[in-house]
């Protein structure tokens, strides 16, 4: 990895491999997959195993050996089963939808990431190549003031611009690191500090998808409502089977036992009578757990509303921002930046109009780039509120 530079996709893979998140959704499922095995077992029987020694205390009476085997099955009804089971059903559904949800924050984590160190990459480069510009000027200026064409006040200010810049490169160098330390924690890779990121964001210029049609998709097949809805079944499901456990489960028994004098044959039905315990905490707790999922899948549907509406927001600040810098306001910070260069060259105006004019130009680059990043930013939460990449991960 410290040789060969990562890609996008390459970032992904490595997400989806070892990110703990989804290690951890995955392990998730496999649980629910084995609670649905337990709910569709049935009763396992009983065998109970007797024996003993008839002692004679009268004349008359026989003694020897005792013996007797009981088998026991408890008897699961249907309206008992069929709760247990959907609810087993329901839970293995809701831990998929769970890592799909898992898989959309994890993967658009690791993209935003991604594109976070080639912001940085860029404004590194930025504060460099300034560093360089205001470096020469410096040295132009030292020449001048050595052979008495300029003040020394022009060499002390250049001094400190040159200096500043210096500060900004250096704070955009740890700022790399900063940001490659997230990418590291969200692929969950080792990733070597000095691994290269390549790539460029992506230059979109697909209008914003309409708000309305939007909403109605994902309010209908999102993952989270998906989950959340499951979680409703699987809480009605286990109020009905609390319910349904109110009345007695029989268990059939029989047995044959075997005396000096006798063999016994005996089928008995056991019938637990609920007379101290009718599961009204259980009842109880079940009903307030489906009025908690009900509420939950409620509030999931504000919260993707109010996600969606804050992503086309920001989406649309973004696009005319970036509208506003690619029709003029570039070429406007550019051309005074030549100008004012032009004109301290002829000696119209002083050092100070050139340093102003080179860092509003400086100022204008790093605001575009912000913007281009927070406009992917944007497009990558719509993506994954559309949930367009979970259908393609793996279990």
């Amino acid at each position: 990895m410290a040789a060969e530079p990562l890609t996008l996709n390459q970032v992904i893979d490595l997400t989806i491999k070892n990110n703990p998140e989804l290690v951890a959704a995955r392990a998730q499922i496999q649980g629910a997959e084995g609670d649905l095995i337990t709910a569709r077992a049935y009763p396992n029987p009983e065998v109970q195993l007797g024996a003993g020694e008839s002692v004679a205390r009268d004349s008359g009476v026989l003694r020897g050996g005792l013996g007797g085997v009981d088998i026991s099955q408890p008897i699961e009804l249907p309206f008992v089963r069929r709760p247990r089971r959907e609810a087993g059903e329901a839970g293995v559904e809701a831990a998929s939808a769970s890592y799909r949800v898992v898989s959309l924050n994890v993967l658009t984590r690791a993209k935003q990431a991604f594109y976070n160190v080639l912001r940085q990459q860029e404004l590194l480069r930025m504060t460099e190549a300034n560093r360089e510009l205001l470096a020469s000027i410096r040295d132009k200026i030292r020449l001048r003031v050595e052979v008495g064409e300029s003040s020394r006040y022009e060499l002390v200010k250049a001094e400190a611009e040159l200096l500043g810049a210096t500060k900004n490169r250096e704070s955009a160098a740890l700022r790399i690191i900063q940001a490659k330390a997230a990418l590291r924690a969200v692929t969950g890779a080792a990733l070597p500090p000095q691994v290269e990121i390549v790539g460029e964001l992506p230059p979109s210029e697909a209008p914003a998808p309409d708000l309305d049609k939007l909403r109605d998709s994902i309010l209908e097949s999102h993952p989270a409502l998906v989950q959340a809805r499951a979680e409703v079944d699987r809480a009605k499901s286990q109020l009905e089977l609390e319910q349904a456990l109110r009345y007695p489960q029989p268990t059939v028994k029989a047995g044959i036992y075997s005396e000096p004098h006798l063999e016994q044959w005996r089928f008995d039905l056991i019938v637990p009578l609920p007379l101290w315990n009718q599961r009204q905490g259980p009842i109880a707790r079940a009903a307030a757990d489906r009025a908690r999922a009900d509420a939950l899948a409620n509030q999931q549907v504000l919260n993707l509303t109010y996600e969606l509406d804050s992503a086309i927001t920001a989406y649309r600040i973004a696009s005319q921002q970036i509208e506003t810098f690619e029709s003029g306001l570039l070429r406007e910070a550019e051309s005074a930046l030549k100008v004012a260069e032009a004109a301290y060259r002829l000696g119209e105006r002083g050092i100070l109009d050139y340093l102003d004019a080179q860092r509003t130009f400086q100022a204008v680059r790093v605001d575009y780039i912000n913007a281009l990043f927070d406009k992917n930013a944007a497009l990558l939460e719509i993506e994954r509120l559309r949930a367009q990449d979970f259908q393609d991960q793996p279990l």
